[in-house]
């Protein structure tokens, strides 16, 4: 394998000793367990920037505990997954994959049979696990927790270099968009069920959540609902995994 050293236009590839980085193993295999419970989803209290697919503000229950990657996928994770040929940039998350790529990926990744089944969370399992206890717009100073437009300097970073929230998940906010298992409905939030949503049974587009460091991007929040066809690439879109245990 290999791996990149730095962030800029003008990274390295050097190999990694051993074969193997640690660093990516590390990443890789760091999930957190979501306990079950119920939260308010949708627009935070005294959130002025809440647009009409953001309510109603409605309570969820989510009734079984997942778990859910520390960290969004790396590029060394996807090209691990994804080809036999070299690690790169491996701790940089994986940008500007489709949500059809991520099939694939998911496919992949399940092939492997190593006792867990990898999806991508529903809608609401990703605010309730980015929310993480709090009820307002961001879960911490936006700059310590994020990075995005304002501090990222047009360029998505090394993941887990900001704060973590309070289950300790790194970038739920900022860095790249992740996609979700949802389809999208602008109002979906009025008719939702109040246990376990999954999102409408079909639409044109595909949810994705957490907001990245485009130079144009708009502010992460915890609510803020964005939406693509399946098929859409853009360079500050990835991806982060739920996993769970096959009995």
């Amino acid at each position: 394998y290999q791996r990149i050293t730095g962030q800029g236009p003008n990274q390295q590839l050097q190999p990694a000793p051993g074969g193997v980085d640690p660093e990516l193993q590390r990443i890789e295999g760091d999930f957190v367990s979501i306990p079950a419970g119920e939260f308010e989803m949708g627009c935070s209290p005294h959130d002025s920037s809440c647009a009409k697919d953001e309510k109603p503000r409605h309570r969820v229950r989510i009734t079984k505990s997942f778990e859910i990657g520390r960290y969004e996928v790396t590029q060394g994770t996807w090209q691990r997954v994804m080809s036999a040929t070299y690690i790169w940039a491996t701790i940089q998350p994986i940008r500007g994959v489709t949500w059809d790529g991520v099939q694939e990926f998911l496919r992949r990744l399940n092939a492997q049979n190593d006792g867990y089944r990898y999806r991508l969370p529903t809608e609401a399992e990703w605010e309730y696990a980015a929310r993480a206890g709090s009820k307002s717009a961001q879960y911490g100073d936006l700059d310590a927790i994020a990075w995005y437009s304002r501090n990222a300097g047009g360029q998505s970073h090394n993941v887990g270099l900001k704060q973590p929230n309070a289950w300790g998940l790194h970038d739920m906010l900022g860095n790249v968009w992740e996609w979700v298992q949802d389809w999208y409905g602008e109002s979906y939030y009025q008719t939702s069920p109040s246990t376990d949503p999954q999102g409408p049974s079909n639409g044109e587009r595909r949810v994705l959540r957490g907001g990245g460091a485009s130079p144009v991007g708009r502010i992460p929040r915890v609510s803020d609902r964005n939406s693509f066809p399946s098929d859409y690439v853009d360079e500050f879109i990835g991806l982060r995994i739920v996993r769970e245990k096959i009995k």
